[in-house]
């Protein structure tokens, strides 16, 4: 149970900060921090298991039909990365608590930062690759709220939607790659995966596989070409950027490189891709990294070249590489959130990030300068610190690679040249802010930060000196553990010191160091008064520009289409959409025929005739009437629907019956709210210009509609009428009751042997419901959409109150007397409730059930008026979608309690006294969810609407008031 609770702690404190008031900042911080030390306290109870070389799992079952669960893994490898996002994370809420102003949204800020802890969590612990691809989207989306949390600056609404495009781009491709490699393999449990390296590499789809899963590493790492939205990210808060850059989003990618390096790694396709896209990345970024004169913009590029590092370690295709690479990891980690606090601290104390405005801080924050310089000598690779031994394990790797002669000699001087540039930006981040004569213009005066502000920075210097002076003794057992769990039996020797002697990678890193002071100082002034927007040399390298331009070609074109094809009117729109849905319907016919089947049809019923004719007639009566008068074809389209009701009755369908019932009048009401948005008949008519015009659109419309209806109902017939040799009908009747608990076959279908279409379903209603009340709230109709009827024309019209009841008197429609509506709510709830009881063994259930709610609801709007429902009822359809989501995301977990698939229903007897046994299914919780979502939805999207058409009648009623004053 302790890895569940590690990935579920964070997302349920998630919630918690959520929910907290936004002057709670101490609380929010307490309790982020302490699920961090929870989840590193309980990792740290798993540590000798995963150090005897065991691996600790957890699965729930989740679809074992198919080989896809729960499952939860950690061998020592992702122990380690779990204890680095655990242990950083802590120390980044730390951070944050003097770091974020009392002024920002503290609970948004906090309780995304848990949701992705979580998502980060849940990624590296994954032992089955849908789900890890599943977390990794997940850690794509809340990243895009991170780095856009503040959402008023241009800036970072720009890098977060550039960062969610790429990397959740990226993770398509990801997707498309683990869906081959488990079809290869045949299953997606992690276990079977690792195991299975031989197989993968010799399948004819093994570069496919590849190029797939890498093009999501690479893009998630800020590999090259996709390294260009990782600098734009950093008009994050620097928590964000601290926590992002050095444990968690960028590190996802190599993590899945070391991850399947044990599957993909060992050929020459991977060496090639991998090795040259880390090499380009290491040189490009370490060199972008010297230009840049925003302190985070020079931290950006240097966490791309580190992490072109660790990608060009495990493009070697060698044991110790994948060691080194490791190694780094951790070792990067360390020192770079280290750096990023500092430079939010130097940020949050002088008002600047501008290098060339900083100068002589050192003697303003003494301690900062000093923690600073420690991690920034880390990250340069200064002997006595972490950051120098898997600099030297990575030189010596270069000097051992074995290739042709560009290889064995390119690698290591390449190999040098980066690391002459990271002593180079790392020596500009330390001079040209911490010495030199005091600055005289920054906005703020520095000082010292708060003692707690500085405490992170101060454990994790500690960590680069320790690891750095002892390492066998620090991080040696882990670092065997995590290395074991990738490399297996391939285990190289290796040594943890800080001296091997005088030889290669030696000689090397001193070059690095003094090319490292040279360049710096060749370079200084240069630097020091630069105003070039673009890096020398490379500038036209920048993805960026590529980025943007593809989009802007994207929206052009979209443009294009839509003034070719697009329109204001609704009729060309749906015949173009009828139309193709036409075409792709009757190509499956072309050149095969459609072949009807050999049934014996039975006897025409005249009365099912007569229905028919009556339903058709109520159809042409609809179109024939849309030209005089909209309401009568409302009603007339209202007839038809009720024979179609009639229909599914006749064919013993009642529960497709009383839903169609609901839904026509819903329906009935949505178009009567929509009513008001048309224009005039009159105008409406001179805009499709002349009569002969007129009557060919129409005679067009109907062609069209007879194509597509008696296509439709020519398939139907010829489906019909064939006898296939197993029908699935037989299946569902026999199990329903045995294993659904229902006798209602319909309802068991949707509740549980399809649950998980109808929670997907759920959700697109959920997300329906919200989209169309977000953009309502915000939506005002063009004055010429104001059109009031003649009869509401005059003085009275400014006089009309914001409620749905006056409305509708004003519009001099006959009002139901509204206690007698009202009186119908508890009766329609009697019916609802009744409706979604009976629903698992008669015809109802919660979708219907909650159609009833909501017509009631709608019903005592119409009536009472918007302000008499909202001051008497207090709707907050919101809130119905959510707790129907709960209700049904917790039956389905609770089907884990007690060991069973997700959403599998169970069912018993419970004896109430003075009523008896009564028969209770779980599914009937999952039916209360879905009562929520339906009554939710549907009534925020009516109200949403209703609300508009009240603001539109109310400004037409007042324009039309003072034009009239004027006039007179």
């Amino acid at each position: 149970m302790s890895l569940i609770t590690i990935v579920l702690l964070p997302f349920i404190g998630s919630v918690v900060a959520g929910m907290l008031p936004a002057n709670a900042r101490n609380r929010e911080a307490w309790l982020a921090g302490a699920i961090a030390l929870a989840g590193l306290i309980l990792a740290g109870g798993l540590y000798p298991t995963v150090a005897a070389g065991e691996i600790v799992r957890v699965e729930y079952a989740w679809l074992p039909q198919i080989g896809l669960n729960l499952s939860l893994r950690m061998d020592g490898f992702a122990w380690l990365f779990a204890v680095i996002i655990l242990a950083v994370g802590l120390m980044v809420v730390v951070y944050a608590r003097y770091y974020m102003s009392p002024e920002d949204p503290v609970p948004r800020f906090f309780s995304f930062f848990l949701a992705f802890m979580g998502a980060m969590l849940g990624l590296v612990l994954s032992g089955n690759l849908i789900q890890l691809v599943l977390f990794w989207e997940m850690t794509s989306l809340v990243s895009f709220m991170l780095i856009g949390y503040w959402h008023h600056n241009a800036e970072a609404r720009r890098g977060a939607r550039m960062a969610l495009i790429v990397t959740g781009t990226g993770g398509l491709a990801l997707l498309a790659g683990v869906l081959l490699l488990g079809r290869v393999v045949g299953s997606y449990e992690l276990d079977v995966v690792l195991a299975a390296g031989d197989v993968v590499r010799a399948h004819p789809w093994y570069i496919p596989i590849l190029i797939l899963i890498l093009l999501g590493a690479f893009t998630k790492s800020a590999q090259f070409p996709f390294h260009f939205w990782l600098p734009r990210a950093m008009a994050a808060p620097t928590p964000v950027s601290a926590y992002l850059h050095s444990a968690t989003m960028v590190k996802a990618g190599v993590f899945l490189l070391v991850r399947l390096w044990p599957v993909l790694a060992g050929t020459d396709a991977w060496f090639w891709i991998v090795g040259t896209a880390g090499l380009i990345t290491l040189l490009m970024g370490a060199y972008a990294a010297i230009f840049q004169q925003d302190l985070k913009g020079l931290l950006a590029y240097s966490t791309i070249s580190h992490l072109g590092l660790i990608t060009l370690l495990l493009g070697l295709n060698s044991p110790l590489g994948a060691v080194a690479a490791i190694f780094h990891i951790l070792n990067h980690a360390t020192f770079k959130a280290g750096l990023f606090m500092a430079a939010g601290i130097i940020d949050h104390e002088t008002g600047t990030r501008d290098i060339r405005r900083l100068s002589g801080l050192y003697r303003a924050m003494p301690i900062t300068a000093t923690l600073a310089m420690v991690a920034s000598a880390s990250m340069a690779g200064v002997p006595l610190l972490n950051g120098f031994i898997s600099k030297e394990m990575f030189f010596t790797e270069t000097v051992l690679v074995t290739g042709n002669a560009f290889v064995r000699i390119g690698l290591p001087f390449l190999a040098t040249v980066a690391g002459m540039f990271s002593v180079a930006y790392s020596m500009r981040f330390i001079l040209d802010v911490f010495f030199g004569p005091p600055a005289t213009d920054l906005p703020r005066t520095p000082h010292e930060p708060p003692r707690w502000m500085r405490f992170p920075i101060e454990l994790l210097v500690l960590a680069c000196l320790v690891v750095g002076i002892i390492p066998g003794m620090t991080v040696g057992g882990v670092l065997d553990v995590a290395a074991l769990s990738v490399v297996g039996t391939q285990m190289p020797q290796y040594t943890l010191a800080l001296w091997h002697g005088f030889n290669l990678p030696l000689v090397m890193s001193l070059i690095a160091l003094l090319g490292g002071i040279a360049i710096f100082f060749l370079l200084h002034r240069f630097l020091q008064f630069s105003t070039l927007e673009r890096v020398p040399l490379i500038g036209g390298l920048d993805g960026r520009s590529t980025f943007e331009a593809t989009l802007n070609a994207l929206g052009a074109t979209a443009d294009r289409l839509e003034r070719l094809f697009g329109t204001q009117r609704l009729q060309p729109q749906l015949f173009i959409v009828v139309g193709l849905a036409l075409l792709a319907g009757v190509a499956p016919f072309i050149g095969n025929g459609l072949t009807l089947g050999t049934k014996v049809l039975t006897p025409v019923d005249l009365s099912f005739v007569l229905l028919w004719v009556a339903g058709l007639a109520c159809a042409f009566g609809a179109a024939w009437q849309a030209k005089y008068h909209r309401l009568a074809a409302l009603m007339l389209m209202g007839g038809s629907g009720l024979v179609t009701c009639v229909t599914f009755v006749w064919f013993s369908a009642p529960d497709l019956a009383l839903t169609q019932l609901m839904v026509e009048v819903v329906t009935m009401i949505l178009i009567l709210l929509g009513l008001r948005w048309l224009p005039p008949l009159k105008r409406a008519e001179e805009k499709l210009g002349p009569g002969a015009r007129r009557t060919s659109r129409r005679v067009r419309d109907v062609f069209l509609a007879i194509a597509v209806g008696g296509g439709m109902a020519a398939a139907a017939f010829a489906i019909l009428t064939r006898s296939f040799p197993q029908s699935i009908s037989p299946y569902f009747l026999e199990r329903a009751q045995p294993e659904g608990g229902g006798t209602n076959v319909v309802n068991v279908i949707l509740v549980d042997f399809r649950g998980f279409d109808t929670m997907g379903e759920l959700v697109v209603v959920a997300i329906v419901g919200l989209i169309v009340y977000a953009l309502l709230r915000r939506f005002r109709p063009a004055p010429e959409s104001l059109e009031l009827p003649t009869q509401q024309r005059g003085p009275r019209a400014k006089d009309v109150p914001n409620t749905l009841g006056a409305d509708d008197q004003a519009y001099g429609y006959l009002r139901v007397p509204g206690v007698l509506v009202r009186l119908l709510l508890p009766i329609l709830g009697m019916v609802s409730i009744y409706l979604l009881l009976r629903g698992h063994n008669l015809p109802g259930g919660g979708f219907v059930a909650g159609l009833v709610t909501a017509v009631a609801i709608i019903l005592q709007y119409i009536v009472g008026g918007t302000l008499w429902v909202e001051k008497h009822m207090k709707m907050r359809p919101q809130r119905w979608i959510g707790v129907g989501l709960l209700f049904a995301v917790c039956t389905g977990l609770g089907a884990f309690v007690v060991g069973f698939p997700f959403l599998t229903s169970h069912s018993t007897y419970v004896h109430i006294p003075l009523v008896g046994d009564v028969h209770v299914a779980s599914a009937l919780a999952f039916d209360l969810g879905v009562f929520g979502v339906v009554v939710g939805s549907t009534v925020l999207i009516l109200t949403a609407i209703a609300h508009q058409s009240v603001r539109s009648h109310r400004a037409a009623a007042v324009t039309q008031g003072a034009a009239e004053s004027g006039g007179a």
